[in-house]
């Protein structure tokens, strides 16, 4: 179990992250609040601080010891944070995928949004280390017997069965964000982050349940036990598959059986009118 000294700088950290990532969407907005190249900006910022994030929570997690109410209390929390202060940016690969396939984004904006994404989870992986190296924590000092590096894999099932528990994950994800388009605003956050606290605690287990693209590569990819191929099968190809699935039933089968359509093409995300963004 986590020192109670370990947990307060280990939180601290977290706050330290989401305050330091908001100051700089902040004063990117501020410096910048008409070009159109800002999106990239907050994507980048945005994924960084979810990447960042995520790796203190798994280090909590799996060398802290920390117990699993409390892992899932933070992970509903912490959602929370990241989708308030987002400003927009998306942070997963399978978002900007599904908002391509729907329209509201052209495919230029979408690939460098998942390319914003996919550095900004690099950078992540290769800032947490130093700021680990600081040994602010026993749980850092710890954790540098290691190198700062994970000792084991995350996937603790066959692949098939761990592609498809991503698969799973992503899809009830997305199918869950699409239906809860239509809840009022207020609500649609905390129930969102219910639905990943979840799926969590529901496949956790067994492949760490990310069941985004761009933080596997930030948090998965770099341990050990597997290949390089055996984990994009796992993180990148379920949860693109995950996603699909949503968008076929939700998009095409359902409306097509009940003559309406889910999303009209010329909606956001939000359900307000949009234009392609270039």
């Amino acid at each position: 179990m986590a020192e109670m000294a370990d947990l307060t700088v280990s939180l601290s950290l977290l706050v330290g992250i989401v305050v330091f990532s908001e100051a700089a969407r902040r004063t990117a907005l501020y410096l910048f609040p008409k070009r159109n190249w800002i999106i990239y900006v907050l994507e980048l910022i945005s994924t960084f601080q979810l990447c960042a994030c995520t790796h203190e929570l798994k280090l909590l997690a799996e060398v802290g010891g920390l117990e699993p109410q409390v892992g899932l209390t933070l992970t509903f929390l912490i959602s929370v944070v990241h989708m308030v202060s987002f400003h927009g940016a998306i942070c997963n690969p399978t978002g900007a995928l599904e908002q391509l396939c729907r329209g509201t984004l052209t495919r230029g904006c979408a690939l460098t949004r998942i390319s914003c994404q996919l550095i900004a989870a690099v950078v992540a992986r290769s800032v947490m280390p130093h700021v680990w190296a600081l040994a602010l924590s026993d749980l850092h000092r710890q954790h540098s017997l290691t190198g700062f590096e994970c000792t084991n894999s995350p996937v603790n099932a066959p692949l098939l069965w761990a592609a498809a528990v991503e698969l799973s994950c992503a899809f009830v994800m997305h199918a869950a964000m699409s239906k809860l388009e239509k809840a009022e605003e207020k609500y649609q956050v905390p129930l969102i982050a219910a639905v990943i606290t979840t799926l969590v605690y529901a496949g956790g287990h067994l492949t760490g349940a990310v069941f985004n693209p761009a933080l596997a590569f930030s948090i998965q990819f770099p341990c050990p036990g597997n290949t390089f191929a055996e984990y994009s099968f796992v993180y990148w190809i379920g949860p693109i598959l995950g996603m699909t699935g949503s968008l076929l039933l939700f998009d095409n089968a359902v409306p097509a059986v009940s003559g309406k359509r889910t999303i009209p093409k010329n909606l956001n995300s939000n359900g307000h009118e949009t234009k392609k963004m270039k």
